[in-house]
Protein backbone atom coordinates (compact mmCIF):
# COMPACT_ATOMS: atom_id res chain seq x y z
CA UNK A 1 0.00 0.00 0.00
CA UNK A 2 1.23 3.52 -1.07
CA UNK A 3 1.85 6.15 1.46
CA UNK A 4 -0.99 8.26 -0.10
CA UNK A 5 -3.59 5.72 -0.32
CA UNK A 6 -2.40 5.00 3.54
CA UNK A 7 -3.00 8.60 4.42
CA UNK A 8 -6.22 8.16 1.79
CA UNK A 9 -7.64 5.45 4.25
CA UNK A 10 -6.99 7.18 7.28
CA UNK A 11 -8.44 10.61 6.28
CA UNK A 12 -11.80 9.97 6.86
CA UNK A 13 -10.98 10.04 10.90
CA UNK A 14 -9.70 13.52 10.64
CA UNK A 15 -11.22 16.60 11.03
CA UNK A 16 -11.50 19.29 8.35
CA UNK A 17 -9.12 22.04 10.51
CA UNK A 18 -6.26 19.22 10.13
CA UNK A 19 -6.61 20.48 6.41
CA UNK A 20 -7.40 23.82 6.80
CA UNK A 21 -5.13 26.36 5.12
CA UNK A 22 -3.97 28.94 8.17
CA UNK A 23 -4.15 32.00 5.10
CA UNK A 24 -7.23 31.16 3.69
CA UNK A 25 -9.19 29.48 6.37
CA UNK A 26 -10.37 26.89 3.94
CA UNK A 27 -9.21 23.21 2.99
CA UNK A 28 -5.84 23.39 1.14
CA UNK A 29 -5.87 23.32 -2.77
CA UNK A 30 -2.58 22.68 -4.41
CA UNK A 31 -0.79 22.28 -0.92
CA UNK A 32 2.65 22.80 -0.68
CA UNK A 33 4.81 22.65 2.21
CA UNK A 34 7.24 25.34 3.48
CA UNK A 35 11.14 24.17 5.17
CA UNK A 36 9.93 24.73 8.71
CA UNK A 37 7.29 22.31 8.07
CA UNK A 38 3.91 23.72 7.95
CA UNK A 39 1.40 23.42 5.13
CA UNK A 40 -0.53 26.03 2.33
CA UNK A 41 -2.18 26.86 -0.73
CA UNK A 42 -0.12 27.29 -3.43
CA UNK A 43 -1.32 30.54 -4.31
CA UNK A 44 -2.15 31.77 -0.58
CA UNK A 45 1.67 31.13 0.05
CA UNK A 46 2.80 33.02 -3.64
CA UNK A 47 0.86 36.10 -2.87
CA UNK A 48 1.50 36.05 0.93
CA UNK A 49 5.05 36.13 -0.13
CA UNK A 50 4.15 38.78 -2.77
CA UNK A 51 2.59 40.99 -1.30
CA UNK A 52 5.54 40.58 1.92
CA UNK A 53 9.16 42.50 2.43
CA UNK A 54 10.49 39.55 3.62
CA UNK A 55 10.00 35.63 3.05
CA UNK A 56 8.71 34.34 6.31
CA UNK A 57 6.15 31.75 6.91
CA UNK A 58 2.97 33.02 7.69
CA UNK A 59 2.18 31.05 10.70
CA UNK A 60 5.62 30.71 12.52
CA UNK A 61 7.22 33.54 11.38
CA UNK A 62 10.06 31.77 10.33
CA UNK A 63 12.25 33.90 7.83
CA UNK A 64 13.74 32.57 4.77
CA UNK A 65 17.04 34.19 3.17
CA UNK A 66 15.96 32.88 -0.04
CA UNK A 67 12.72 32.33 -1.45
CA UNK A 68 11.84 28.49 -1.56
CA UNK A 69 11.36 26.75 -4.73
CA UNK A 70 7.24 25.54 -4.53
CA UNK A 71 6.29 21.84 -5.32
CA UNK A 72 2.92 20.51 -5.04
CA UNK A 73 2.89 18.04 -2.05
CA UNK A 74 1.39 15.19 -4.07
CA UNK A 75 0.80 12.91 -1.18
CA UNK A 76 -1.16 15.72 0.76
CA UNK A 77 -2.97 16.91 -2.09
CA UNK A 78 -4.51 13.16 -2.82
CA UNK A 79 -5.61 13.18 0.61
CA UNK A 80 -7.32 16.64 1.07
CA UNK A 81 -8.73 15.08 -2.24
CA UNK A 82 -10.01 12.41 -1.02
CA UNK A 83 -11.20 14.12 2.32
CA UNK A 84 -13.07 16.38 0.19
CA UNK A 85 -14.54 13.70 -1.72
CA UNK A 86 -15.86 11.92 1.81
CA UNK A 87 -17.14 15.32 2.61
CA UNK A 88 -19.06 16.49 -0.34
CA UNK A 89 -21.90 14.69 -1.20
CA UNK A 90 -21.76 12.50 -4.22
CA UNK A 91 -21.88 14.33 -7.18
CA UNK A 92 -24.99 12.38 -10.15
CA UNK A 93 -23.35 9.80 -12.32
CA UNK A 94 -22.94 10.91 -15.91
CA UNK A 95 -23.12 8.04 -18.66
CA UNK A 96 -21.60 8.57 -22.17
CA UNK A 97 -23.63 9.76 -25.02
CA UNK A 98 -22.23 7.64 -27.81
CA UNK A 99 -22.77 4.04 -26.05
CA UNK A 100 -26.17 2.22 -26.87
CA UNK A 101 -27.74 0.07 -24.79
CA UNK A 102 -26.03 -0.20 -21.20
CA UNK A 103 -24.56 2.92 -21.12
CA UNK A 104 -21.19 3.63 -19.22
CA UNK A 105 -19.82 6.02 -16.78
CA UNK A 106 -18.52 8.86 -19.07
CA UNK A 107 -14.85 9.99 -18.07
CA UNK A 108 -14.50 12.94 -20.38
CA UNK A 109 -16.52 15.82 -22.66
CA UNK A 110 -15.53 17.24 -25.65
CA UNK A 111 -16.58 20.60 -26.03
CA UNK A 112 -15.54 20.80 -29.64
CA UNK A 113 -17.77 17.57 -30.04
CA UNK A 114 -20.28 18.20 -27.43
CA UNK A 115 -19.96 15.18 -26.80
CA UNK A 116 -19.37 12.88 -23.19
CA UNK A 117 -17.41 9.88 -23.63
CA UNK A 118 -16.89 6.57 -21.73
CA UNK A 119 -12.88 5.45 -21.87
CA UNK A 120 -13.53 2.91 -24.59
CA UNK A 121 -15.42 5.52 -26.85
CA UNK A 122 -12.73 8.31 -25.75
CA UNK A 123 -10.23 6.40 -27.37
CA UNK A 124 -9.79 8.37 -30.47
CA UNK A 125 -9.73 11.36 -29.00
CA UNK A 126 -6.04 9.94 -27.58
CA UNK A 127 -4.64 8.29 -30.41
CA UNK A 128 -6.14 10.32 -33.63
CA UNK A 129 -4.58 13.28 -34.28
CA UNK A 130 -7.03 15.36 -35.59
CA UNK A 131 -8.93 14.56 -31.80
CA UNK A 132 -5.81 15.26 -29.72
CA UNK A 133 -5.88 18.85 -30.18
CA UNK A 134 -10.15 18.71 -28.84
CA UNK A 135 -10.58 20.77 -25.68
CA UNK A 136 -11.32 17.91 -23.01
CA UNK A 137 -12.60 18.57 -19.67
CA UNK A 138 -14.13 16.13 -16.28
CA UNK A 139 -17.74 15.16 -17.35
CA UNK A 140 -20.47 17.36 -17.08
CA UNK A 141 -24.15 16.77 -17.76
CA UNK A 142 -25.11 19.92 -20.28
CA UNK A 143 -21.65 20.50 -22.48
CA UNK A 144 -23.95 22.76 -24.17
CA UNK A 145 -23.44 24.73 -21.76
CA UNK A 146 -19.27 25.21 -21.95
CA UNK A 147 -19.78 26.06 -25.84
CA UNK A 148 -20.56 29.15 -27.82
CA UNK A 149 -24.01 28.90 -28.75
CA UNK A 150 -23.37 31.15 -31.51
CA UNK A 151 -19.79 29.78 -32.96
CA UNK A 152 -20.29 26.27 -31.27
CA UNK A 153 -17.16 26.89 -30.09
CA UNK A 154 -15.38 25.44 -26.58
CA UNK A 155 -15.76 28.80 -24.03
CA UNK A 156 -12.00 29.55 -23.04
CA UNK A 157 -11.97 33.09 -22.63
CA UNK A 158 -13.49 35.49 -19.98
CA UNK A 159 -14.61 39.22 -21.25
CA UNK A 160 -14.41 41.49 -18.69
CA UNK A 161 -16.22 44.51 -20.16
CA UNK A 162 -19.45 42.27 -20.55
CA UNK A 163 -18.56 39.56 -17.73
CA UNK A 164 -19.27 36.27 -19.82
CA UNK A 165 -17.67 33.44 -21.17
CA UNK A 166 -16.52 33.75 -24.74
CA UNK A 167 -15.01 31.20 -27.38
CA UNK A 168 -11.75 32.29 -29.52
CA UNK A 169 -14.31 33.85 -32.21
CA UNK A 170 -16.20 36.03 -30.46
CA UNK A 171 -12.57 37.94 -29.79
CA UNK A 172 -12.55 38.43 -33.55
CA UNK A 173 -16.21 39.76 -33.49
CA UNK A 174 -18.02 41.97 -31.15
CA UNK A 175 -15.29 41.44 -28.37
CA UNK A 176 -12.22 42.17 -30.52
CA UNK A 177 -11.64 45.50 -28.63
CA UNK A 178 -12.75 43.98 -24.85
CA UNK A 179 -10.52 42.98 -22.33
CA UNK A 180 -10.41 39.24 -22.57
CA UNK A 181 -8.42 36.68 -20.59
CA UNK A 182 -8.13 33.15 -20.41
CA UNK A 183 -10.90 31.42 -18.16
CA UNK A 184 -8.39 29.78 -15.92
CA UNK A 185 -6.88 33.10 -15.05
CA UNK A 186 -10.38 35.37 -14.61
CA UNK A 187 -11.38 32.21 -12.20
CA UNK A 188 -8.46 32.12 -10.31
CA UNK A 189 -8.67 35.94 -9.17
CA UNK A 190 -12.35 35.00 -9.07
CA UNK A 191 -11.34 32.65 -6.65
CA UNK A 192 -9.25 35.10 -4.51
CA UNK A 193 -11.95 37.21 -4.52
CA UNK A 194 -14.58 34.83 -3.06
CA UNK A 195 -11.99 33.70 -0.39
CA UNK A 196 -11.70 37.42 0.42
CA UNK A 197 -15.66 37.67 0.67
CA UNK A 198 -15.43 34.55 2.60
CA UNK A 199 -13.18 35.76 5.14
CA UNK A 200 -15.33 38.41 5.85
CA UNK A 201 -17.97 36.28 6.22
CA UNK A 202 -16.18 34.30 8.72
CA UNK A 203 -14.74 37.17 10.59
CA UNK A 204 -18.67 38.31 10.64
CA UNK A 205 -19.31 34.86 11.76
CA UNK A 206 -16.70 35.91 14.31
CA UNK A 207 -18.18 38.86 15.70
CA UNK A 208 -21.51 37.61 16.09
CA UNK A 209 -20.17 34.39 18.24
CA UNK A 210 -18.17 37.30 20.56
CA UNK A 211 -21.28 39.18 20.63
CA UNK A 212 -23.71 36.47 21.33
CA UNK A 213 -21.01 35.20 24.13
CA UNK A 214 -20.70 38.53 25.23
CA UNK A 215 -24.64 38.66 25.53
CA UNK A 216 -24.63 34.91 27.38
CA UNK A 217 -22.12 36.99 29.85
CA UNK A 218 -24.12 39.70 29.99
CA UNK A 219 -27.58 37.37 30.99
CA UNK A 220 -25.15 35.21 33.30
CA UNK A 221 -23.12 38.73 35.40
CA UNK A 222 -26.95 39.90 35.94
CA UNK A 223 -28.37 36.88 36.80
CA UNK A 224 -25.42 36.46 39.52
CA UNK A 225 -26.46 40.38 40.60
CA UNK A 226 -29.85 39.50 40.56
CA UNK A 227 -29.41 36.61 43.10
CA UNK A 228 -26.68 38.50 45.08
CA UNK A 229 -29.51 41.58 45.45
CA UNK A 230 -32.47 39.12 46.46
CA UNK A 231 -30.15 37.25 49.36
CA UNK A 232 -28.95 41.09 50.71
CA UNK A 233 -32.43 42.00 50.48
CA UNK A 234 -33.20 38.72 52.58
CA UNK A 235 -30.42 39.66 54.89
CA UNK A 236 -31.25 43.22 55.67
CA UNK A 237 -35.21 42.13 56.56
CA UNK A 238 -34.42 39.19 57.99
CA UNK A 239 -31.98 41.40 59.98
CA UNK A 240 -34.67 43.92 60.42
CA UNK A 241 -37.00 40.95 61.54
CA UNK A 242 -35.05 39.63 64.45
CA UNK A 243 -34.30 43.58 65.57
CA UNK A 244 -38.11 43.58 66.06
CA UNK A 245 -38.49 40.41 67.27
CA UNK A 246 -35.69 41.60 70.20
CA UNK A 247 -37.15 45.19 71.05
CA UNK A 248 -40.33 43.37 70.90
CA UNK A 249 -39.43 40.73 73.46
CA UNK A 250 -37.72 43.39 75.85
CA UNK A 251 -40.91 45.77 75.64
CA UNK A 252 -42.77 42.28 76.53
CA UNK A 253 -40.51 41.59 79.11
CA UNK A 254 -40.69 45.10 80.68
CA UNK A 255 -44.75 44.87 80.76
CA UNK A 256 -44.95 41.60 82.43
CA UNK A 257 -42.09 43.00 85.07
CA UNK A 258 -44.63 46.15 85.61
CA UNK A 259 -47.60 43.71 86.19
CA UNK A 260 -45.81 41.24 88.50
CA UNK A 261 -45.09 44.92 90.39
CA UNK A 262 -48.94 45.48 90.44
CA UNK A 263 -49.24 41.73 91.51
CA UNK A 264 -47.07 42.19 94.65
CA UNK A 265 -48.82 46.31 95.63
CA UNK A 266 -52.19 43.83 95.08
CA UNK A 267 -50.73 41.62 97.62
CA UNK A 268 -49.85 43.81 99.93
CA UNK A 269 -53.09 46.08 99.90
CA UNK A 270 -55.03 42.78 100.64
CA UNK A 271 -53.11 41.44 103.12
CA UNK A 272 -53.06 45.20 105.01
CA UNK A 273 -57.37 45.38 103.84
CA UNK A 274 -57.86 41.38 105.74
CA UNK A 275 -55.51 42.95 108.37
CA UNK A 276 -58.30 45.73 109.37
CA UNK A 277 -60.95 43.87 108.51
CA UNK A 278 -60.01 41.28 111.36
CA UNK A 279 -59.42 44.60 113.63
CA UNK A 280 -62.96 45.71 113.02
CA UNK A 281 -64.36 42.29 113.36
CA UNK A 282 -63.11 41.99 116.74
CA UNK A 283 -64.32 45.93 117.63
CA UNK A 284 -68.17 45.13 116.05
CA UNK A 285 -67.88 41.63 118.50
CA UNK A 286 -66.94 43.45 121.75
CA UNK A 287 -70.12 46.83 120.69
CA UNK A 288 -72.23 43.79 120.34
CA UNK A 289 -71.68 42.55 123.76
CA UNK A 290 -71.30 46.02 125.42
CA UNK A 291 -74.88 46.64 123.79
CA UNK A 292 -76.24 44.32 125.99
CA UNK A 293 -74.04 44.64 129.05
CA UNK A 294 -75.92 44.92 132.93
CA UNK A 295 -72.27 46.74 134.17
CA UNK A 296 -73.30 49.98 134.05
CA UNK A 297 -70.06 51.24 135.67
CA UNK A 298 -67.86 49.22 133.04
CA UNK A 299 -69.74 50.58 130.12
CA UNK A 300 -69.20 54.13 131.27
CA UNK A 301 -65.37 53.69 131.70
CA UNK A 302 -64.84 52.16 128.49
CA UNK A 303 -67.28 53.94 126.48
CA UNK A 304 -64.61 56.81 125.06
CA UNK A 305 -62.31 54.06 123.85
CA UNK A 306 -64.84 51.96 122.19
CA UNK A 307 -67.18 54.90 120.86
CA UNK A 308 -64.00 56.43 118.75
CA UNK A 309 -63.26 54.91 115.02
CA UNK A 310 -60.69 52.63 114.67
CA UNK A 311 -57.17 53.83 113.27
CA UNK A 312 -57.31 52.48 109.99
CA UNK A 313 -56.80 53.70 106.14
CA UNK A 314 -58.47 55.42 103.83
CA UNK A 315 -58.98 53.38 101.01
CA UNK A 316 -61.11 55.64 98.77
CA UNK A 317 -57.91 56.83 96.70
CA UNK A 318 -56.21 53.29 96.69
CA UNK A 319 -56.26 51.59 93.51
CA UNK A 320 -54.29 49.55 91.27
CA UNK A 321 -53.54 50.96 87.85
CA UNK A 322 -55.13 48.63 85.17
CA UNK A 323 -52.87 50.90 82.07
CA UNK A 324 -49.69 50.31 81.16
CA UNK A 325 -47.36 53.85 81.22
CA UNK A 326 -48.37 55.55 78.10
CA UNK A 327 -44.54 57.45 78.51
CA UNK A 328 -42.59 54.72 79.02
CA UNK A 329 -44.17 52.62 76.02
CA UNK A 330 -43.22 56.00 73.85
CA UNK A 331 -40.04 55.51 75.22
CA UNK A 332 -39.98 52.06 74.23
CA UNK A 333 -41.06 52.42 70.99
CA UNK A 334 -38.73 55.92 69.76
CA UNK A 335 -35.68 53.66 71.12
CA UNK A 336 -36.41 50.55 68.67
CA UNK A 337 -37.37 52.91 65.40
CA UNK A 338 -33.79 54.22 66.67
CA UNK A 339 -32.45 51.23 66.74
CA UNK A 340 -33.79 49.75 63.65
CA UNK A 341 -32.83 52.63 61.92
CA UNK A 342 -29.16 52.63 62.89
CA UNK A 343 -28.98 48.86 61.87
CA UNK A 344 -30.71 49.64 58.58
CA UNK A 345 -28.55 51.99 57.51
CA UNK A 346 -25.15 49.86 58.85
CA UNK A 347 -26.61 47.30 56.89
CA UNK A 348 -27.13 49.35 53.58
CA UNK A 349 -24.09 50.62 53.68
CA UNK A 350 -22.39 47.69 54.04
CA UNK A 351 -24.28 45.91 51.26
CA UNK A 352 -23.82 49.20 48.79
CA UNK A 353 -20.11 48.83 49.50
CA UNK A 354 -19.88 45.66 48.64
CA UNK A 355 -21.82 46.23 45.59
CA UNK A 356 -19.79 48.38 44.38
CA UNK A 357 -16.93 46.73 44.97
CA UNK A 358 -17.50 44.16 42.97
CA UNK A 359 -19.16 46.53 39.96
CA UNK A 360 -15.73 48.03 40.22
CA UNK A 361 -14.25 44.61 39.90
CA UNK A 362 -16.15 43.49 37.23
CA UNK A 363 -15.70 46.71 35.09
CA UNK A 364 -11.99 46.51 35.51
CA UNK A 365 -12.45 43.02 33.33
CA UNK A 366 -12.93 45.46 30.35
CA UNK A 367 -9.90 47.57 30.68
CA UNK A 368 -8.76 49.13 27.28
CA UNK A 369 -5.43 50.88 26.34
CA UNK A 370 -6.50 54.51 25.86
CA UNK A 371 -3.72 57.12 24.15
CA UNK A 372 -4.28 61.06 23.42
CA UNK A 373 -5.34 62.05 20.20
CA UNK A 374 -2.65 64.94 19.12
CA UNK A 375 -5.07 65.72 16.15
CA UNK A 376 -8.25 67.06 18.57
CA UNK A 377 -6.08 68.54 21.15
CA UNK A 378 -6.16 72.32 21.98
CA UNK A 379 -2.90 73.79 20.43
CA UNK A 380 -1.89 74.85 24.49
CA UNK A 381 -2.27 71.32 25.91
CA UNK A 382 1.11 69.39 25.65
CA UNK A 383 0.95 65.89 25.57
CA UNK A 384 3.65 63.11 26.68
CA UNK A 385 5.31 61.05 23.51
CA UNK A 386 3.36 58.09 24.60
CA UNK A 387 -0.05 59.60 24.78
CA UNK A 388 -0.66 59.09 28.03
CA UNK A 389 -0.33 62.58 29.79
CA UNK A 390 -1.81 65.49 28.94
CA UNK A 391 -1.04 69.18 30.84
CA UNK A 392 -2.16 72.80 30.00
CA UNK A 393 1.44 74.70 29.06
CA UNK A 394 2.47 78.29 28.82
CA UNK A 395 1.94 78.95 25.83
CA UNK A 396 -0.61 78.39 22.38
CA UNK A 397 1.52 75.96 19.75
CA UNK A 398 1.20 76.77 16.12
CA UNK A 399 -0.57 73.46 15.55
CA UNK A 400 -2.41 72.99 12.18
CA UNK A 401 -6.27 73.58 12.58
CA UNK A 402 -8.54 70.75 11.66
CA UNK A 403 -12.02 70.01 11.60
CA UNK A 404 -11.25 67.45 14.17
CA UNK A 405 -9.10 70.38 17.04
CA UNK A 406 -10.59 72.21 19.71
CA UNK A 407 -10.35 75.48 19.27
CA UNK A 408 -11.73 77.18 22.42
CA UNK A 409 -12.09 74.53 25.48
CA UNK A 410 -8.38 73.12 26.58
CA UNK A 411 -9.99 69.85 25.61
CA UNK A 412 -8.49 66.21 23.96
CA UNK A 413 -9.93 63.01 23.07
CA UNK A 414 -8.75 59.40 23.13
CA UNK A 415 -7.42 58.31 19.95
CA UNK A 416 -9.54 54.82 20.56
CA UNK A 417 -13.47 55.19 19.33
CA UNK A 418 -15.71 52.29 20.54
CA UNK A 419 -19.79 51.44 19.26
CA UNK A 420 -20.44 48.66 21.00
CA UNK A 421 -19.80 46.61 23.99
CA UNK A 422 -17.83 47.93 27.20
CA UNK A 423 -14.43 49.29 27.92
CA UNK A 424 -13.02 50.85 30.71
CA UNK A 425 -10.20 53.01 31.80
CA UNK A 426 -8.34 54.96 34.49
CA UNK A 427 -7.11 58.34 34.93
CA UNK A 428 -4.67 59.71 37.83
CA UNK A 429 -6.02 63.37 39.26
CA UNK A 430 -3.67 63.05 41.96
CA UNK A 431 -2.26 66.69 42.88
CA UNK A 432 -4.72 68.61 40.49
CA UNK A 433 -7.33 71.31 41.60
CA UNK A 434 -9.28 70.83 38.13
CA UNK A 435 -9.88 68.31 35.65
CA UNK A 436 -12.75 67.20 33.48
CA UNK A 437 -13.26 63.30 33.13
CA UNK A 438 -15.20 61.54 30.51
CA UNK A 439 -16.66 60.67 26.89
CA UNK A 440 -18.00 62.22 24.35
CA UNK A 441 -19.48 61.04 21.08
CA UNK A 442 -17.62 61.38 17.55
CA UNK A 443 -19.50 64.45 15.91
CA UNK A 444 -19.47 66.82 19.17
CA UNK A 445 -18.90 70.15 18.47
CA UNK A 446 -14.95 71.09 18.36
CA UNK A 447 -15.00 74.68 17.72
CA UNK A 448 -15.79 77.95 20.09
CA UNK A 449 -18.46 77.66 23.50
CA UNK A 450 -19.33 74.14 24.81
CA UNK A 451 -21.90 72.88 26.53
CA UNK A 452 -20.75 69.86 28.61
CA UNK A 453 -24.40 67.88 28.66
CA UNK A 454 -25.50 64.56 27.30
CA UNK A 455 -27.68 66.12 24.65
CA UNK A 456 -24.72 67.95 23.04
CA UNK A 457 -22.89 64.61 23.37
CA UNK A 458 -20.66 64.67 26.49
CA UNK A 459 -20.90 62.66 30.03
CA UNK A 460 -18.20 63.77 31.95
CA UNK A 461 -17.42 64.25 35.93
CA UNK A 462 -15.90 67.53 36.53
CA UNK A 463 -13.25 69.23 39.90
CA UNK A 464 -13.75 73.00 40.18
CA UNK A 465 -11.40 75.06 43.23
CA UNK A 466 -9.90 71.82 44.75
CA UNK A 467 -13.45 70.55 46.31
CA UNK A 468 -16.44 71.52 44.14
CA UNK A 469 -17.55 68.66 42.40
CA UNK A 470 -20.15 67.96 39.63
CA UNK A 471 -21.28 66.44 36.91
CA UNK A 472 -23.56 68.01 33.89
CA UNK A 473 -26.77 66.29 33.65
CA UNK A 474 -28.62 68.69 31.69
CA UNK A 475 -28.21 70.89 34.46
CA UNK A 476 -25.28 70.51 37.15
CA UNK A 477 -25.34 68.20 39.71
CA UNK A 478 -22.91 68.86 42.59
CA UNK A 479 -21.28 66.13 44.41
CA UNK A 480 -20.60 64.81 48.53
CA UNK A 481 -17.52 63.10 48.12
CA UNK A 482 -16.42 61.44 51.45
CA UNK A 483 -12.55 61.77 49.77
CA UNK A 484 -10.95 63.45 47.17
CA UNK A 485 -10.53 60.89 44.39
CA UNK A 486 -6.91 59.95 43.41
CA UNK A 487 -7.71 58.00 40.37
CA UNK A 488 -11.05 58.03 38.33
CA UNK A 489 -12.33 54.93 36.76
CA UNK A 490 -14.84 55.20 33.75
CA UNK A 491 -16.75 52.78 32.69
CA UNK A 492 -19.35 52.19 29.55
CA UNK A 493 -21.58 50.02 28.93
CA UNK A 494 -22.49 50.97 25.11
CA UNK A 495 -25.77 48.84 25.01
CA UNK A 496 -27.06 49.33 28.06
CA UNK A 497 -26.77 53.10 27.53
CA UNK A 498 -24.60 53.27 31.26
CA UNK A 499 -21.61 55.83 31.94
CA UNK A 500 -20.19 55.08 35.51
CA UNK A 501 -17.37 56.90 37.34
CA UNK A 502 -15.54 55.28 40.07
CA UNK A 503 -13.25 56.39 43.05
CA UNK A 504 -10.37 53.76 42.34
CA UNK A 505 -8.56 54.04 45.29
CA UNK A 506 -11.93 54.07 47.74
CA UNK A 507 -13.57 51.52 45.76
CA UNK A 508 -16.89 53.65 45.94
CA UNK A 509 -18.99 54.97 42.94
CA UNK A 510 -19.19 58.41 42.17
CA UNK A 511 -21.65 58.79 40.10
CA UNK A 512 -23.69 57.21 36.98
CA UNK A 513 -25.59 57.97 34.10
CA UNK A 514 -28.09 55.29 33.31
CA UNK A 515 -30.66 55.08 30.74
CA UNK A 516 -29.02 56.87 27.93
CA UNK A 517 -28.66 56.01 24.29
CA UNK A 518 -25.78 56.29 22.34
CA UNK A 519 -26.02 55.57 18.54
CA UNK A 520 -22.37 56.54 17.87
CA UNK A 521 -18.57 56.15 18.30
CA UNK A 522 -17.67 57.17 21.82
CA UNK A 523 -14.04 58.12 22.91
CA UNK A 524 -12.49 59.08 26.05
CA UNK A 525 -12.51 62.98 27.07
CA UNK A 526 -10.07 64.53 29.16
CA UNK A 527 -9.38 68.10 30.03
CA UNK A 528 -6.31 68.88 32.04
CA UNK A 529 -8.38 72.61 32.88
CA UNK A 530 -5.86 75.97 32.81
CA UNK A 531 -2.55 75.06 35.21
CA UNK A 532 -3.52 78.49 37.24
CA UNK A 533 0.17 79.70 37.69
CA UNK A 534 1.26 76.37 38.74
CA UNK A 535 -1.43 75.55 40.70
CA UNK A 536 -2.92 73.10 38.66
CA UNK A 537 0.23 72.43 36.72
CA UNK A 538 0.06 68.35 37.94
CA UNK A 539 -0.72 66.36 34.59
CA UNK A 540 -3.81 63.56 33.52
CA UNK A 541 -2.37 60.28 33.56
CA UNK A 542 -4.04 57.77 32.04
CA UNK A 543 -2.88 54.39 34.19
CA UNK A 544 -1.67 51.76 32.22
CA UNK A 545 -4.17 48.90 32.87
CA UNK A 546 -4.25 45.31 31.20
CA UNK A 547 -7.27 43.57 30.36
CA UNK A 548 -7.93 40.87 33.00
CA UNK A 549 -11.06 39.74 31.42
Amino acid sequence: MTEASEFSRDSSSLSEEQFMCSVCLDVFTDPVTTPCGHNFCKTCLTQYWDNSPNCICPLCKEKFIKRPELKINTTLRDVVDHFKKKKCPNKPDIFCDVCTGVKLMAVKSCLDCGVTFCKSHLEPHNNVPKYKKHKLINPVENVEDYICQKHERPLELFCREDQMCVCQFCTEGEHRTHNTVTIEEESGEKRTQLRKTQLKVQQMIQERLKKMEEIKQSVELRKKSTESKIADSIEVFTALVRSIERSQAELLQMMEEKQKAAERQAEGLIKDLEQEITELKRRDSELEQLSHTEDHIHLLQIYPTMNSPPHIKNWTDISIDTNVNVETVRKVLSLLQKTLNTKLSEILNTKFKQAVSTELKRSQQYAVDVTLDPDTAHPSLVLSDDGKQVTHGDTKQNLPDNPKRFDLYIDVLGKEGFSSGRFYYEVQVKGKTEWLVGVARESVERKGKIKLTPQNGFWTVILRNENQYRVCAGHHVSLTLREKPQTVGVFVDYEEGLVSFYDVEARSLIYSFTGQSFTEKLYPYFSPSLHHGGKNSAPLIISCMSNTE
